[in-house]
């Protein structure tokens, strides 16, 4: 009877060790999760303030100078497509963040080529309003680039996490998936190729 009521300790001693273990594990995994969702969102808030400066900005160069049109609206469909693609940050997936990359890509395009486009006009260039814009966007452009290297570092902690033992049994059971990652557009290895001739 000694024997029974000892295996039966052993047996619940075990059970709580395990038990506490998983319960730690998953609120590990848990908050890992949350704190890359939650940079996920201020990757998206620095881009929605890059898409808000951008209205600012093309108002202004419309405003300074009559340019090329066409230069124009391709920024302003390529903010109103990088605008309307959305990503669930509780399903982050590879498909899902190269979409969105892709639509923050164009955006960016267009947005160089009315940069380049507006060196041509001196007097655009001296406008106040129009220098701190660019500034601006500058500054959000490094904001966007740490906001997506802190959720690439968070986001790969986690997905580090759930893979190793005895963490990806808890994973499995918690069905905690691995987090897609910012990548470099394809090219992006290759130095730029700059042209000041406008002719």
């Amino acid at each position: 009877m000694k024997k029974g009521i000892i295996a039966l300790i052993v047996l619940v001693v075990l059970g709580v060790l395990i038990g506490g273990w998983y319960i730690r594990t998953n609120n590990s995994l848990v908050n890992m999760k949350g704190q890359a969702t939650k940079q996920w969102a201020n990757v998206e808030s620095s881009y929605q303030r890059r898409s808000d400066l951008i209205g600012n900005l093309v108002k202004t160069v419309q405003g300074a100078a009559d340019f090329e049109r066409e230069t124009l609206t391709e920024v302003i469909e390529a903010r109103a497509k990088a605008t309307s693609t959305t990503v669930d940050a509780n399903n982050l997936t590879a498909e899902q963040l190269a979409e969105f990359q892709q639509a923050q890509t164009g955006l960016s395009s267009a947005l160089s080529r009315l940069l380049v486009t507006v060196e041509r006009y001196p007097e655009l260039k001296a406008n106040q309003n129009f220098l701190e814009l660019q500034s601006q966007l500058e500054g959000t452009e490094n904001r966007i680039n740490v906001e997506r290297n802190r959720f690439n570092d968070l986001a790969g902690e986690y997905n580090i996490k759930i893979q190793q033992i005895p963490t990806n049994i808890v994973a499995s059971l918690g069905n905690f998936d691995a987090l897609a990652l910012f990548a470099s557009n394809p090219g992006a290895e290759n130095a730029p190729d700059v042209n000041f001739e406008f002719d």
